[in-house]
């Protein structure tokens, strides 16, 4: 079972599960892993109001799971900013689950009603497969791809901020490496690209520092190309086989699907959206996965309160009793 909404579109679809090819699939950060939802893409407001999504059929949560205590996280962050500096790197990205117990049952079709609202301008999807049940928004696009005109387009998103706050240096040189990351990528696929200005991205209460690229590509150089730019800086950092190392080594728990990517494909289009605002659903909690660019000016405290503030994206949503 899946039920998706595209950005700035308040139509629900789900698959029909017909066997003819995925239309939906999820692939975990390290690409080792994948869950696919088969069939054509239809419309399923009916249905979903039919549908029974409760948490008494999702799995129970593994014991094991212990969360980072702030100052756990804290300590290993300055173990990542020491990495950062004797490695002069421009960027890091490091993650951390926030584990919510606090509730004896959870309506996650109303939760994922008010997920919709709450974030428009998203990919919004909730999905048990009966093994694995996710749920999550987030409007960072990998890639989008038109079948019709090659076009190809993808943005550069990083830095993030409270709405209310401006921006300092810290930020405005966390995005620069991205920017120059996915243009310097595009290169190799397409000798014209188009760029924007930096402008500011609103994604609920806080805000990030975007930048928009176009360029007209093979549609044999898709796969490569999504390749080459997962995961990009925003998510992992640079280098990025370096990083992907190091985050392996310093990461309490493994990614599974956060910071991995969403493929929908339509007659039209092949689409990419980075999995970034999401949660693994149990039936007795809920792990929400958070993390944030580390660079060498970054403040272990500021770093904590920024993954507490992004963490309400999912858990401000849910209608528990």
């Amino acid at each position: 079972m899946i039920y998706f909404k595209f950005p700035f579109d308040e139509t629900l679809y789900s698959t029909d599960q017909k066997q003819n090819g995925e239309s939906v699939g999820f692939y975990s950060f390290d690409l080792l892993r994948q869950i696919t939802f088969e069939g054509n893409i239809t419309e399923a407001s009916e249905q979903f109001e039919h549908a029974v999504i409760t948490n008494e059929i999702l799995l129970k949560d593994a014991s094991s799971f212990n969360a980072e205590t702030r100052e756990e996280y804290i300590e290993k962050l300055h173990q990542v900013i020491h990495v950062i500096k004797d490695n002069q790197l421009p960027k890091l990205v490091y993650s951390r689950r926030k584990i919510f117990t606090d509730f004896s049952g959870i309506d996650y079709k109303e939760s994922f009603k008010k997920l919709c609202i709450t974030y428009p301008n998203a990919f919004r999807y909730i999905f048990n497969d009966g093994q694995n049940a996710w749920m999550g928004a987030f409007s960072e696009v990998l890639g989008k791809f038109n079948k019709t005109t090659h076009e190809f387009e993808t943005m550069s998103l990083a830095g993030t901020l409270p709405v209310s706050e401006e921006w300092t240096e810290k930020e405005i040189e966390e995005q620069k490496p991205v920017t120059s990351y996915i243009r310097d990528t595009l290169k190799n696929y397409s000798e014209n690209t188009e760029i924007s200005e930096t402008y500011d991205h609103i994604s609920g209460n806080i805000k990030h520092l975007r930048t928009d690229f176009k360029a007209h590509i093979k549609p044999e150089d898709l796969d490569s190309l999504i390749n080459d730019l997962h995961p990009t800086p925003a998510v992992c950092g640079i280098p990025k086989d370096f990083c992907k190392k190091n985050i392996r080594e310093l990461e309490k728990f493994p990614r599974e699907l956060y910071a991995g990517y969403i493929k929908v494909e339509t007659d039209e289009k092949v689409m990419y959206f980075v999995n970034l605002r999401c949660a693994r659903l149990y039936k007795d909690s809920v792990h929400v996965f958070v993390g944030g660019g580390i660079t060498a000016q970054s403040n272990p405290e500021k770093e904590w309160r920024e993954t507490e503030l992004k963490s309400e994206a999912i858990l401000k949503n849910l209608v528990t009793s």
